[in-house]
């Protein structure tokens, strides 16, 4: 894989692999989403835009908040177009099952990000059926205008991303741009906002078991989204940060990755220690680690 990470001062402290590499940020585009929503004059209170830049879990708390998201803009789950999936978390989905349920709109990780484009659209009184993931449509080009300012480029390409919603290419190097840009506030009022929002509510970007929402936990001031395939990026409000890019597309080597990535940008990361080895299972008993070194 690749990594790159960014001095104080936005300049490349150190790459690892090629910083320039062209990656699918996937669900780590969330929070440059959110900025463009706030951007378009989107209005929600700080645990409600954590959910728009969730990838969550999908528990009571999760479905609970993004209905208060769409109960906002006068809207029900109905109106939804995002692609129909079973919780994140285990426990939640056997309870779905056991109670007769299946996928659901609501239920699937991107459901915040969805119900707060919904939204955004509401306020301006542009389309909100299904054609709000048109790549065209005015929420769309509004989301693509700010991802190309955020990563200081535009982008790459434009495919699919799996919850329907445009899925924007960029350089590694231009995500960890991106998220520098709003912790730091680079990004102005509204990458303040989504800082505060992320930062303030780990719990809703992800779930109390998942790494991201440890880290954000446990190393003070960082920000940090994972993204489907391998992807992962972070910043602080001093400027640093990191985008990461596993080629494989798997998960496990994220959480080691990015801690030996903040370590060696000088981040305290005592307090997440056991995530710089990942432990392998065979048979239920450990057979190995996956470490960064």
């Amino acid at each position: 894989g690749a990594v790159v990470g960014l001095a104080t001062d936005g300049s490349i402290e150190f790459p690892v692999g090629d910083p320039s590499a062209l990656v699918y940020p996937l669900s780590s585009n969330k929070p440059m989403q959110a900025v463009a929503m706030l951007r378009a004059g989107l209005d929600l209170p700080s645990e409600l835009l954590a959910l728009v830049c969730a990838s969550h879990d999908g528990t009571d708390e999760h479905l609970h908040v993004a209905r208060r998201i769409l109960a906002s803009a006068g809207l029900t789950e109905d109106a939804l177009a995002n692609t129909p999936s079973m919780p994140l978390d285990g426990p939640t989905a056997q309870r779905v099952l056991r109670d007769g349920g299946g996928p659901t709109r609501l239920q699937m990780n991107c459901s915040g990000k969805h119900s707060g484009m919904l939204a955004t659209c509401v306020h301006n009184g542009w389309a909100h059926d299904a054609t709000y993931l048109s790549f065209d449509h005015p929420l769309q080009v509004a989301i693509t205008e700010t991802i190309d300012d955020l990563a200081g480029e535009p982008h790459a390409h434009v495919g699919i991303d799996g919850c329907g919603a445009p899925a924007h290419v960029m350089s590694l190097l231009g995500l960890a741009r991106s998220f520098r840009a709003i912790a730091s506030g680079a990004a102005g009022a509204a990458g303040d906002r989504v800082y505060a929002a992320m930062t303030e509510h780990p719990v809703l970007v992800g779930g109390a078991p998942r790494d991201v929402t440890i880290l954000m936990q446990h190393v003070p001031g960082l920000m940090a989204k994972d993204g489907a395939d391998g992807v992962y990026a972070a910043a602080l409000p001093d400027g640093r940060a990191i985008a990461v890019k596993i080629a494989d597309g798997g998960d496990r080597a994220r959480p080691p990755v990015m801690v030996a990535a903040l370590r060696r940008l000088g981040v305290d990361v005592s307090a997440v220690a056991p995530l710089l080895e990942q432990t392998l299972l065979g048979h239920g008993r450990p057979v190995g680690v996956v470490r960064a070194v």
